[in-house]
């Protein structure tokens, strides 16, 4: 029977929702809504769409990390955006920075609110192992 790779950076959140940031079945990774967390499990940058976004990125980063795989081996995303319209030019810069030439699959929705006060995005991913780092 095969086991579950799992990922946690133990936030209280990850207990307090009952969720993992990350699980890999086989050559697929599910990453988890990414958001402005530091490594205490502090919210950062309530309302800042630029900070959460780079912060975020960089929270995916982690988890690119943890299982040795790349940005180039992300086959989709979806962003939860707030105001989306007032975020969508500074939503399309920041994911061309973070991916540069690879263009994942990705689904951009714009919502009313997240989960916690002042968070204005949030990113899932699935990453393919099989594909070349």
């Amino acid at each position: 029977m095969a086991t579950l790779d799992v990922f946690t950076y133990n936030v209280p959140a990850e207990s307090d929702f009952g969720y993992s940031q990350a699980i890999r079945s086989g050559k697929l990774i599910h990453v988890s809504g990414q958001l402005s967390f530091d490594e205490a499990g502090e919210f950062l940058h309530a309302g800042d769409f630029a900070a959460q976004l780079k912060q975020t990125q960089a929270n995916m980063d982690k988890v690119l990390k943890h299982y040795g795989a790349t940005r180039n081996q992300i086959v989709s995303q979806t962003l939860y955006v707030v105001n989306l319209r007032q975020n969508a030019a500074a939503t399309a810069e920041g994911n061309l920075e973070y991916f540069g030439g690879h263009r994942p699959a990705s689904t951009v929705l714009g919502v009313t609110e997240l989960t916690l006060p002042g968070q204005v995005v949030e990113i899932s991913c699935v990453i393919d192992m099989k594909l070349p780092a």
